[in-house]
């Protein structure tokens, strides 16, 4: 006997999977090549039918006031698909959808899963679109009573029979049904030739649309390991991302930092749709000095607004607190007099043992004074011009990345053992990019957590 299927279709309140509920299923159960059963109903989904789905489906919350509960008709859906392949178009949306409603009751839900718009794309390629509708044009099958659940199952049901009797449809099925195929992954929209020519290495990927707009940026150390947890994560925008996801370009970066800057500078470049993170405004911190009623000079940190005449801007306090921590240690200064620790009495850091006494009364206010300018005149030269050297995209290579004046230049690969040039000499290996608040963030935080990575450069070079 042939392996049953059950071709199943859902009308939901919403388009997301987490906290969607359904509010009509349909499913065809097929034994032997043929429909042998089939299983329709309304659900109550217990809240109010949104009017852009009744607009779509024709479903409002009165026809539905008297429909049976999903915990009611759950027994019957649980036998009818028992032992069978669940098959859908864009299978990945009613699968999670009837899963996770069924783990709301208290009930489990595995199923092995066909997508009949990976199927399609496999079986007849180069059609213009793979939705139900434009397919059941293409390959003239009937299609009524759209986005009804019987309706749209109706017509999985004879386009599933049309893939079962393509040429070479049994090799094709069972490598999706493999686990390893990870088939039942993948957006329905994308070729698997696509995911897997991705690199296992840093960089940038971009996730595109059918129109070739990318509608999401993201950085990852490993590309393809980053892009597969996209498909495996049901958050409603993440779900709704991939079902828009035809295309994924990349960029090789090399190095973290460069996947980062790259991804900053394409989010500015693109906007894309769900990119959320860089399009909000991140809060500037500031290092300053003043002066106590002893005349001891103080470093401390606070929100760039509230600092006056501020010597160096970050963009967490984490940050803030690791660049004082370091400049404790280079200039012998007292935690406690850079605001590291607030308690009263001597200081007593567990990262810093290098104070001189200006806590306890063992150093004068002059000598600790002039450690503290001393400090003040480095934090005003630093970062005037320098160069960052890190990993390049492959053995022979090196990525640098250049700071004029203070100001993000841009980056640029070079070869592996070339000498550090001079600024004149670097602008010709470097690709130009746009100094921003956020890579103003990411170069100062990697300049406090990398410093062995950091050349200062004269203008004409080291």
């Amino acid at each position: 006997m042939k392996q049953p299927y059950s071709i199943v279709d859902i009308e939901t309140t919403g388009s997301g999977i987490r906290g969607n509920r359904i509010t009509e299923i349909a499913i065809f159960r097929m034994e032997n090549g043929q429909v042998a059963e089939e299983f329709t109903s309304l659900v109550n989904p217990g809240c109010e039918i949104p009017h852009y789905i009744t607009a779509l489906t024709g479903i409002d919350t009165a026809m539905l006031r008297d429909a049976p509960s999903l915990g009611e008709i759950a027994p019957e859906i649980i036998r009818i698909t028992s032992g069978s392949i669940f098959v859908a178009h864009s299978v990945n949306f009613d699968y999670h959808v009837i899963r996770n409603e069924f783990r709301d009751l208290g009930l489990e839900f595995n199923r092995k899963r066909l997508c009949t718009v990976r199927l399609s794309r496999r079986m007849f390629p180069g059609l213009r679109s793979y939705s139900l509708g434009k397919l059941c044009s293409s390959l003239d099958i009937p299609l009524t009573d759209r986005h009804r659940a019987r309706g749209d199952a109706r017509a999985t049901v004879s386009l599933f029979l049309k893939i079962l009797g393509s040429e070479g449809a049994g090799p094709v099925i069972a490598h999706f049904l493999n686990a390893r195929s990870q088939e039942a992954t993948l957006p329905p929209g994308l070729p698997r030739a696509v995911y897997e020519r991705l690199p296992a290495e840093p960089g940038v990927y971009f996730f595109k649309n059918a129109r070739g707009e990318a509608i999401y940026v993201g950085k990852a150390k490993n590309i393809k390991k980053r892009v597969l947890s996209h498909f495996y994560d049901k958050a409603d925008k993440e779900v709704q991302m991939c079902r828009e996801t035809t295309h994924i370009d990349f960029e090789r970066s090399g190095s973290e930092l460069l996947a980062l800057l790259m991804e900053s500078a394409a989010i500015k470049r693109l906007f894309p749709l769900y990119n959320r993170s860089q399009k909000r405004k991140n809060p500037a911190y500031a290092i300053f000095s003043y002066e106590d009623r002893r005349g001891i000079r103080h470093l401390a940190f606070n929100r760039a607004k509230g600092a006056p005449s501020p010597l160096a801007r970050f963009y967490t306090i984490t940050d803030c607190r690791l660049f004082l921590e370091q400049w404790c240690r280079d200039y012998g200064l007292c935690p406690k007099y850079c605001h590291l620790q607030e308690q009263p009495g001597a200081c007593n850091h567990f990262r810093i043992t290098g104070c001189g006494g200006i806590c306890r009364g063992a150093e004068s206010v002059a000598e600790y004074n002039r450690k503290v300018a001393e400090a003040i005149a480095a934090i005003r030269r630093e970062h005037r011009h320098l160069i960052i050297r890190e990993k390049g995209r492959d053995a022979n290579e090196s990525a640098i990345v250049l700071v004029k004046d203070g100001k993000y230049c841009g980056y640029g690969f070079i070869e592996k053992d070339a000498p550090i040039p001079g600024i004149e000499d670097a602008l010709a290996f470097i690709r130009p990019q746009q100094n921003t608040l956020e890579t103003e963030r990411l170069l100062e935080s990697y300049c406090i957590r990398h410093p062995g990575n950091t050349i200062q450069l004269g203008e004409a070079g080291v």
